[in-house]
């Protein structure tokens, strides 16, 4: 194994071409940074149709992965002691930027993409957690799947040309990013904030806290715990805005 690897058990592995068109990965793959091996589900399927699927017992509407194809894919992976596997389901916690973060400490991570109605119950015993990337349904893990390798590959070592970039970004710390411009200072009667044109970084650095606090509270009261909303207040002392959200 080479840098940090992402098996992915599939019946769609040509949906992933999608990720040498996205620039962070690609770079990645080009770097050797990341692996991305993908394991066509079809090439376990049972009998001379390559069966991968089956009705459910006890009847119900589409038809169920069954275990063998997924366990024999699974059990021909050479895994790293630093390995978890994902099963991307509907069912699953929904991700967030903590759990990329954490996982980003590992050199491999192994994701099983769920299809058709869903999958035998005992696929999940393969699973060290069960991933969602939120309350919708798709066709498939695939979306899901290529959503987490993007998601953790810009926070591996060397992929992003300025690892920086990371530190302000929405949901890293409960909070979403400030507001960003760039030239020209005014277009179509919108200007930029004083404050980012003045070269005091101060009070820029002052301004950023403030307008991440405001988005938050205003876009997603729900990151904020109440531990954080109580240092908020007494901190940076935002009582004159915070009652008008």
């Amino acid at each position: 194994m080479s840098g940090f690897n992402f098996d992915v058990i599939t019946l769609f592995p040509k949906a992933f071409k999608l990720i040498n068109n996205l620039g962070v990965i690609t770079r990645a793959l080009e770097k050797n940074l990341i692996d991305v091996n993908l394991h066509d589900l079809r090439e376990y399927g049972e009998g001379f149709y390559r069966q991968v699927d089956d009705k459910p017992y006890g009847g119900g509407a589409g038809m169920v992965l069954k275990p063998e194809p997924i366990y024999k894919a699974y059990e021909s992976i050479k895994k790293s002691p630093k390995s978890k596997t994902l099963l991307m389901t509907p069912q699953g916690k929904v991700l967030k930027q903590k759990d990329l973060a954490r996982w980003s400490t590992l050199d491999q991570i192994i994701i099983i993409c769920g299809q058709y109605e869903g999958f035998d119950e005992r696929i999940r015993c393969l699973a060290d957690e069960e991933i969602s990337i939120g309350d919708y349904v798709l066709s498939g893990g695939e979306i899901p799947a290529i959503s987490i390798i993007n998601g953790l590959t810009r926070l591996l070592p060397g992929t992003l040309g300025d690892p920086d970039s990371l530190i302000n970004e929405s949901h890293n710390s409960l909070l979403l990013e400030y507001p960003q411009y760039t030239r020209p200072p005014v277009f179509r009667n919108m200007k930029v904030p004083d404050v980012l044109t003045s070269g005091n970084h101060k009070e820029i650095k002052i301004w950023r806290e403030d307008q991440m606090l405001k988005r938050t509270f205003q876009r997603r009261k729900d990151l904020i715990r109440r531990e954080f909303y109580d240092l908020t207040i007494n901190e940076y002392d935002v009582d004159d805005w915070l009652w008008d959200l």
